[in-house]
């Protein structure tokens, strides 16, 4: 039993949890606009998200501890250089437009990680800013990269599902930030530390309403019934971890459990179809 949890602890604390959720979104995007033998921008934001993760995760620990790292955060430090070499030979897949705004939100990581300007803190640490910056990126590289790698012109259907993603991305880190309350700095200035616990779920509920509106804007809503019914369920899904989330759950709520939401969403679409 302690083996199987070692290897679901690493599992997660190497970021190929999150990685996989990235890359199920991608795949949502794909089906959604009906995108086909497009791999490489799957790939990609599966191993980018790896390297992304870990570098904002384990940078600072790595690179002050740097002779003090254990065996695990070497494994790490190992998989996240072999998924640097694997994203960098996806992304000379991709088209040159994909490229040039894929380096776009790696820079938006960077800031996010590193302080660029001296005496600043990055912008990780900007009061009220980490939730905004999180899920622009996760729309940016789950949404807008697979679009224009598939050459498929901005319709309002693609700013619609850009809109509903940074919802339900949104609403998944407000359960985040619920559990955290107690530990985040009171500078950051999270949802739940600026308008309470009770307030902060109203507001996921609330959203996660609108998220599910927005599916009937679609312009083959008739021809799509099928995605509106998906789009109810994993709202009422995010919904109930909303519900039930309190200051005190087991770290798997969040890291393995509602991380999960993207990857549920896109096996109920494999079954649907």
């Amino acid at each position: 039993m302690k083996f199987f949890l070692k290897i679901v602890d690493f599992y997660l604390d190497a970021s190929i949890h999150v990685g996989l959720s990235c890359f199920a979104l991608v795949r949502m995007t794909q089906s959604m606009f009906h995108i086909i033998d497009d791999n490489w921008i799957g790939y990609f934001a599966f191993f980018g998200t790896v390297v992304g993760y870990n570098f904002v995760k384990y940078e600072t620990l790595a690179r002050v501890k740097k002779n003090q790292s254990g065996q695990k955060l070497k494994s790490i430090i190992i998989l996240s250089f072999l998924s640097l070499l694997a994203v960098g030979f996806c992304f000379f897949q991709l088209h040159r437009i994909t490229q040039i705004v894929s380096v776009a939100f790696f820079i938006l990581t960077l800031l996010y990680t590193l302080p660029f300007f001296p005496n600043r803190k990055n912008a990780r640490n900007w009061a009220g800013v980490k939730i905004y910056i999180v899920s622009l990126c996760w729309v940016g590289v789950t949404v807008v990269l697979p679009i224009l790698n598939a050459g498929i012109s901005l319709t309002l259907d693609f700013y619609i599902k850009c809109v509903q993603r940074f919802i339900l991305i949104f609403v998944l880190i407000l359960i985040f930030e619920i559990i955290d309350l107690a530990k985040d700095d009171p500078h950051l200035k999270t949802v739940p530390q600026q308008i309470g616990v009770g307030r902060t779920k109203i507001l996921g509920y609330n959203l996660l309403l609108f998220f599910c509106v927005l599916e009937l804007f679609n312009s083959n809503f008739n021809y799509n019934i099928e995605y509106l019914l998906l789009v109810i369920a994993i709202a009422v899904i995010v919904a109930l971890f909303l519900a039930f989330v309190k200051e005190k759950r087991s770290k798997y709520y969040t890291s393995f459990w509602v991380e999960s939401v993207p990857i549920l969403w896109w096996m109920m679409l494999i079954l649907f179809q």
